[in-house]
């Protein structure tokens, strides 16, 4: 069983950064990172594989977010530059069963969710 913790998430103003962290114990293979915004569905932000090697960005985030993993750590993370009010919500890391074999966006492929972190970013 795949347990996932999230945090880093705060308040920030537009412009600046914030680095979330995800420590999974049990083994996980693909990751993702996903945003809720009040009254909308939860979106894909970014994703990675177990390697590290392939990395996807939803195209609202590209240029200012990474994700990165530590695989020794067993954690993920998400570099969050240039945030943007838009960019508030509720972020989850989730991860896909461990057979999985790529990045998938659509959230009922990943198998295992964290609580979220709040990120408040104010104007």
């Amino acid at each position: 069983q795949v347990q996932l913790a999230e945090s880093g998430g705060g308040l920030v103003q537009a412009g600046g950064s914030l680095k979330l962290s995800c420590a999974a114990s049990g083994g996980t293979r693909i990751m993702g990172w996903f945003r809720q915004a009040p009254g909308k569905e939860r979106d894909i932000v970014a994703a990675i594989t177990w390697s590290g090697s392939s990395t996807y960005y939803a195209d609202s985030v590209k240029g200012r977010f990474t994700i990165s993993r530590d695989n020794a750590k067993n954690t993920v993370y998400l570099q969050m530059n240039s945030l943007k009010p838009e960019d508030t919500g509720v972020y989850y890391c989730a991860s896909r069963h461990a057979f999985a074999r790529q990045i998938e966006v659509a959230s009922d492929k990943y198998s295992y969710w964290g609580q979220g972190t709040q990120v408040t970013v104010s104007s």
